[in-house]
């Protein structure tokens, strides 16, 4: 595959990554990119950037040494009834709209509450990604995601991060096996996301090729070298 675009990374005002934005923009163009998101966290995750940050994403340069730059965020899901922690007026200056479940800020419910608030979120338009749905940090039904994927043209994305053995996420590969299973059985178009937090890891998708290779994943369902789709999907 030649790969055109990374969307999920972070940069210095996550609070907890290390290369500013310059850097993972560089990084992008010497690995080809055509395309880099940056879906800073969303302000419940602690160290994170507070709305005054996504408010002045309009002073970001559409272009970076090449690449075109989608300024975002990856926006918590904090509870079972799918709130954002984000409001909607911010999201909707966002060039890229990821949202996810994370440990430190989410109080989870039982797998159908879990998967209740998920597909809320995906079904409203402004989403675009659903984060590491398959890290194993919350109960999910995998069948259910995936078919209001289908219908809704949300992104489900196969995370990078989740699967390194260096996370300590026991659960983190069992659950993408069973999540792009059903992805193939459905015909379901995915998306890679690195979730790169220092420019080394930009476009970083080892561990997800190992995953897909295994599992005879089409490559003709992974959206990341295939941009002009990328961008319809961003008209849903």
């Amino acid at each position: 595959m030649k790969i055109a675009l990374d969307v999920h990374t972070h940069t210095i005002v996550s609070g907890h990554a290390y290369s500013t934005m310059q850097e993972m923009a560089k990084a992008a163009s010497e690995k080809g990119l055509q395309v880099l998101g940056m879906a800073e966290h969303g302000p419940t995750i602690k160290g994170a950037c507070d709305d005054a940050y996504f408010n002045n994403l309009s002073v970001i340069p559409e272009e970076i040494y090449g690449v075109k730059i989608l300024p975002g965020a990856e926006i918590n899901i904090l509870d079972t009834s799918g709130k954002l922690d984000l409001p909607e007026k911010t999201i909707r200056k966002l060039k890229i709209r990821i949202a996810g479940i994370h440990h430190s800020c989410y109080h989870p419910g039982t797998r159908e509450e879990n998967t209740d608030a998920v597909i809320k979120v995906m079904r409203n338009p402004m989403i675009d990604i659903i984060s590491h749905p398959a890290d194993g940090t919350a109960q999910l039904d995998f069948e259910r995601l995936v078919q209001t994927a289908k219908e809704t043209r949300a992104l489900l994305e196969i995370n990078n991060s989740s699967l390194s053995p260096s996370r300590g996420k026991e659960h983190a590969w069992d659950c993408h096996r069973e999540m792009i299973r059903l992805c193939k059985k459905y015909e379901l178009m995915v998306i890679m996301g690195s979730d790169a937090h220092i420019s080394f890891d930009v476009a970083r998708y080892d561990h997800v090729f190992r995953l897909i290779q295994e599992e005879e994943f089409p490559e003709s369902l992974i959206i990341n070298d295939k941009p002009d789709l990328f961008w319809k999907r961003l008209e849903r």
